[in-house]
């Protein structure tokens, strides 16, 4: 599933194709054809991004609401009238350039009340300026769930997929089981200001890159990484494979339905302080 950088990214090319004037809005399979018809030939105010939400904003406070969900993709091409290719759910497009969406788990015409309505219920998103990271702590540090599970709920933090998720408790040497309410909120802030900039980078390359430089492959003389996410990563998607810091075999293993990845040495299990001191005693 793309992750929230790769949702700012297509918000940002979709402004710069569209916004401040006219588009052709169509529905080549016809899952989107009454929609399509209110907003043809109508003007794009821009396209925004909450976590893993896009909306573009036509006049008159109309959006239309997409979310890739697992398989959606959204290509933003040069116009050369070229006709869909595939189930081709939405087309936007003007004299220069257009935009064809595929298996998107959502597409629905919304209003300004909607999109509130749907931005209340998620968590502060690391790459807005507004995002309030009291607000994810708070979730945080009243939970017991992992930390592991509560960085993937979006209502806790917009944005975060398995790849972030599994790299930045990597990054930070927590262990993905450790309950939440047990993290210092100095820890959470660090993870927070991390996440920050490797999201901003992934932003800026439209790609998930979270290896230190002294981890690199030129660095460390290994082969670089393949893989269809791209991008040099710690443990994602490298179960069994040695950690690229201590030698270790990455695990992999299923939280609340998605794989999660980490290094047994790097993140060691995590063991409350009352429960060591009542053990010695």
């Amino acid at each position: 599933m793309p992750e929230g950088h790769h949702l700012h990214f297509l918000a940002d090319q979709l402004t710069q194709a569209f916004g401040g004037g006219p588009v052709r809005v169509s529905s080549p399979t016809g899952r989107f054809e009454a929609e399509a018809a209110q907003l043809d030939g109508q003007s794009v105010e821009r396209a925004d991004a909450w976590g893993k939400q896009l909306f573009v904003e036509f006049a008159d406070e109309r959006y239309i609401h997409i979310h890739l969900g697992l398989i959606g993709k959204l290509d933003i091409v040069d116009n050369l009238g070229q006709p869909p290719v595939g189930q081709v759910r939405l087309r936007l497009a003007n004299e220069r350039r257009l935009a064809d969406l595929r298996g998107a788990t959502a597409c629905d015409l919304w209003t300004r009340a909607q999109v509130e309505a749907c931005v209340a219920k998620l968590g502060p998103d690391p790459l807005r300026p507004d995002a309030d990271v009291d607000r994810a702590w708070t979730r945080i540090h009243r939970s017991t769930k992992p930390i592991g599970a509560l960085l993937m709920d979006q209502a806790v933090v917009a944005g975060i997929g398995n790849v972030y998720r599994a790299e930045l408790l990597f990054r930070h040497r927590i262990d993905p089981m450790r309950p939440g309410a047990t993290l210092r909120r100095s820890q959470w802030d660090a993870m927070w200001a991390d996440l920050v900039v490797l999201m901003q980078d992934g932003f800026a390359k439209n790609r998930i890159d979270t290896v230190r430089p002294e981890h690199m492959p030129e660095a460390m003389g290994r082969d670089p990484r393949v893989d269809d996410h791209g991008g040099e990563v710690y443990v994602y998607r490298r179960a069994q494979m040695p950690c690229h810091v201590c030698g270790s075999a990455v695990r992999i293993a299923d939280l609340e339905g998605r794989n999660l990845f980490w290094c047994p040495t790097c993140q060691p299990k995590f063991r409350s302080r009352a429960r060591t001191d009542a053990l010695r005693t």
